[in-house]
């Protein structure tokens, strides 16, 4: 047997569609690899010089190399079927009943990977972004077809599904044009010098390096507490990954400059009224 012959060998009856053949599969790897480098060469060159130009973001990035890898691989799956005799229209129409099925039971699975889609094509949350969802607050590391993975402040990686970011109150730190205002309560008692208890949250604001001074931080009087005077101390800052721990770190300074001033922090307490208390000693 010559090359030519073991080349046109047939491994496999297609029926209408041909018979399955070593040059056909040769041509279908070859077809995979082609699109393989062609991805490459889009992301790595075309892309990546586009990208320097124009100055893109990651997240942005992130998602046209997905898509085009999406497009390229899709592409260059069908064109290897093809290429091994297989029709795709006879697939369609055979797997029709099938994908009805199971589109039935798989209905959150594939309404993530619309949500992917949907995160790819519209860029409301992209790679590299800070966000807060049901209480969590991480930033992208990447996004799926149908998962996204996230990393939390305690650098824990999170798998989330993509609906959850699609459908659900997500909020997208990073689309902030401006500083965003974070809050610290704290009560004194009713003794306090209360212009004196401002200027020392004033200044316990304006030494932190990551609280802005433009716009200026400031100091709400809030309310008379039942065993306190309440304030908030309002601030602005764009360190949105590290808000909780500049959060301790005012407090902590807050603490200390009260106590260098005899400021009590009070706490609730209670006073017991005895209407006889004759009859305790019996």
């Amino acid at each position: 047997m010559n090359l030519q012959e073991l080349l046109d060998f047939s491994l496999f009856d297609l029926g209408k569609s041909g018979t399955l053949t070593i040059r056909n599969i040769l041509i279908a790897i070859t077809i995979l690899i082609i699109g393989w480098l062609l991805a490459w060469f889009i992301n790595k060159v075309l892309l990546a010089r586009f990208f320097q130009r124009k100055k893109i973001d990651i997240g942005r990035q992130f998602t046209l190399k997905r898509l085009v890898l999406y497009l390229v691989y899709t592409g260059a799956i069908l064109t290897a079927l093809q290429s091994l005799g297989i029709s795709l229209s006879v697939l369609w129409a055979g797997s029709a009943a099938f994908l009805v099925g199971i589109g039935l039971g798989l209905q959150d699975t594939f309404k993530d990977f619309v949500s992917g889609l949907i995160l790819l094509f519209e860029g409301t949350v992209e790679v590299g972004d800070i966000i807060q969802t049901e209480g969590l607050v991480a930033v992208v590391k990447s996004i799926g077809i149908r998962t996204s993975l996230v990393e939390t402040r305690d650098e824990i990686s999170i798998i989330i599904p993509n609906s959850q970011l699609v459908a659900e109150k997500v909020t997208n730190w990073s689309h902030l044009r401006t500083p965003s205002r974070f809050q610290v309560n704290v009560g004194v008692a009713y003794s306090s010098d209360v212009q004196l208890v401002e200027k020392l949250l004033l200044e316990a604001a304006n030494k932190h390096p990551s609280i802005l001074k433009k716009p200026i931080p400031f100091i709400e009087f809030k309310d008379f507490g039942n065993s306190s005077l309440d304030f908030t101390v309002h601030y602005f800052s764009n360190a949105f990954l590290q808000s909780e721990i500049i959060k301790s770190d005012l407090r902590f300074h807050i603490n200390k400059v009260f106590r260098e001033h005899e400021i009590e922090i009070p706490f609730p307490q209670r006073d017991l009224w005895v209407r006889n208390p004759k009859d305790l000693k019996s």
